[in-house]
């Protein structure tokens, strides 16, 4: 575990959701002076309670679109690292209310923004967006960094502006601060890992199926995503932030974190795998619909941050689907969640 983050004081936006209570963990086993700043856990059950996340940080309830909370808080714990995951995160969800998710997204990413301008403390900035900023063409390739931004539907414009929004910044205030503020953008892909009861995410469908003992009902199971655990990603955006620190310059751009391309595989025979390695297969059906629409061929390429960060993947699909369903088993047979976790996150580290 790096000695770069003991003592370090880091904001943490979204630490009540799936990856960010990951990430707070992880944070929290690092020894870092955290501090979480986020809406109450948007499921239930949620891994922020499952596994105790609040006990070890300090945790506000906050929205970001408040400016002035954002800049009392910055402000009081004067944090020298900022990751910024607080997201309106489901694609579904973007279709039935767009101006929660451009108003959480977008002008959330303007808000985090504006108070570390106004509030100068930070040093090292990560905002994390996502995959589906690129304007999809349906390529067989991954993605690269420089490929142009899009969006077909609210949550994916909303990545692409966020994006946007933070490339000005970059260049129009924080470049030119004094001392300067190294900022980058992390685009990840379909994450999966345990403590995620998103809606209308494939893992969690899964695993309600089995815990709950009902029927599993999938959209489009040809659809191939770049799926990997989510300690990958979150590793690569602890990377990220120390190679800011150290030589914001040099690293203050866009950044992917995606699994290896021998590695996508499509909705329909994910479920078949994880039903095997959960040792049942419930009822499964195919969801008539109606279903806004989604891409079906989405990969990245993460050859930039393997070159230049030296961060890879470090777990296989195979392997990210046993720890998932170790989870969620240990889950289901009442043991302690948080020891759990946190005993995943040393496997990882140890690889």
């Amino acid at each position: 575990m790096s000695s770069f983050w003991r003592d370090k004081k880091v904001l943490l936006t979204g630490h009540t959701g799936f990856k960010g209570s990951w990430l707070a963990l992880w944070l929290q086993r690092a020894g870092a002076r955290l501090v979480g700043y986020a809406l109450p856990p948007p499921t239930e059950p949620s891994l922020f309670e499952i596994a105790a996340v609040a006990d070890g940080m300090t945790s506000i309830e906050g929205d970001l679109r408040d400016l002035d909370h954002l800049r009392v808080v910055i402000d009081r714990h004067r944090p020298e690292v900022v990751l910024h995951l607080a997201a309106q995160a489901i694609v579904r969800a973007s279709y039935e209310d767009p101006i929660e998710t451009y108003s959480s997204n977008v002008m959330g990413t303007v808000n985090l923004l504006e108070a570390i301008r106004l509030e100068p403390s930070a040093r090292s900035v990560v905002v994390v967006t996502s995959d589906k900023s690129y304007d999809n063409l349906e390529l067989e390739r991954g993605y690269r960094e420089d490929d142009a931004l899009g969006g077909r539907d609210p949550y994916s414009s909303s990545k692409g502006c966020a994006e946007l929004v933070t490339r000005a910044y970059r260049d129009s205030f924080f470049a030119a601060a004094e001392p300067p503020v190294a900022v980058a953008t992390a685009r990840a892909g379909n994450v999966i890992g345990g403590g995620d009861w998103g809606r209308d995410r494939l893992v969690p469908d899964i695993m309600r199926s089995f815990l709950d003992r009902r029927p599993l009902y999938i959209r489009y199971p040809q659809s191939v995503r770049p799926w990997q655990h989510v300690l990958d990603p979150i590793g690569g955006y602890l990377t990220l932030a120390e190679h800011l620190w150290r030589e914001g310059e040099r690293f203050s751009e866009a950044w992917n974190f995606g699994p290896p391309d021998e590695d996508p595989l499509s909705v329909g025979a994910m479920v078949e795998r994880i039903q095997e390695l959960w040792g049942e297969s419930g009822e499964v059906e195919l969801d008539p619909g109606p279903h806004p629409h989604e891409h079906h061929l989405l990969r990245l390429d993460p050859a930039k941050a393997e070159g230049r960060l030296g961060w890879k993947a470090r777990l296989e699909l195979h392997d990210t689907l046993d720890w998932v369903v170790e989870w969620y088993r240990a889950y289901g047979d009442g043991e302690d969640m948080r020891q759990l976790t946190e005993a995943q996150i040393d496997r990882y580290q140890a690889l």
